[in-house]
């Protein structure tokens, strides 16, 4: 069956996210992420909290949610996450639960990386095909905010983000969802993604072929190794290959 569409995980697929580069900065005696001690002196200025019982309650927050939505397949965006974390603290403020997601997001959003020829690349690809994002993510503004300035947005047909669908790659519901946005069935999906287990193997379940982005892996091959049955369809180091792949791909069908 002929490839009619592709749909692109974000972070380190499209868009690179450097992650192990966050700033850090002294905050009470201590060096810790930017963005950890903007989020804490938001909630100290309001609620005076320990910069350690604050850990203490996001710990906990998170453990909570690991087995009540990640466990499940289900994800938690990042405002029920700090609405949580206030709950807990004793408060209901709203503004302040928004002021963490942005705050948190920023620090996020500053460590993106486009990679400038991207644009041109999907745009090669959407002349004959349908485009989509398919992409775990807790916050879909910042998403739509990261495609924006990577000069991707307007060649998606389609933007899926776990936080909106409610659930996570690897599960099968925001890969169905993305079939169902782009209007193709499994076979003529192909989907692109940097995680073996959330891209790779999640879109296989369901007889989608997959394409396995290595640009930011740092051993490809012990990743492979670590995961002995799943394999992708086929495997890349930049989208710019993607063009004569999906060639080969259809020749494939």
């Amino acid at each position: 069956m002929t490839i009619r569409a592709v749909s692109f995980d974000l972070f380190d697929t499209l868009v690179d996210l450097l992650s192990e580069g966050i700033p850090m900065e002294d905050y009470g005696g201590r060096s810790v992420p930017w963005m950890l001690a903007r989020v804490h002196a938001l909630v100290d200025a309001k609620i005076p909290l320990d910069f350690d019982d604050y850990l203490r309650v996001m710990k906990g927050v998170d453990e909570a949610f690991r087995e009540s939505h990640f466990a499940q397949g289900r994800e938690v965006s990042s405002l029920e996450r700090f609405r949580a974390v206030l709950e807990e603290i004793g408060t209901g403020d709203e503004d302040l639960a928004h002021a963490m997601v942005e705050a948190h997001m920023e620090g996020l959003y500053r460590q993106v990386r486009v990679l400038d020829h991207h644009p041109e690349v999907l745009t090669e690809l959407g002349r004959e095909l349908r485009l989509g994002v398919c992409s775990n993510f807790s916050h879909s503004k910042t998403a739509y905010r990261v495609l924006q300035a990577a000069e991707l947005g307007d060649s998606m047909d389609a933007v899926l983000i776990s936080d909106a669908v409610g659930y996570r790659k690897p599960g099968p519901e925001i890969f169905r969802a993305t079939l169902e946005a782009l209007a193709v069935e499994p076979q003529e999906l192909l989907h692109v993604g940097d995680r073996l287990g959330a891209d790779v193997q999640g879109a296989a379940a369901l007889g989608i072929r997959t394409v396995w982005i290595d640009r930011r892996v740092k051993d490809a091959e012990a990743a492979l190794a670590a995961r002995p049955g799943c394999i992708p369809d086929f495997q890349i180091s930049d989208l710019s290959e993607l063009p004569a792949l999906v060639s080969e791909a259809a020749g494939l069908s």
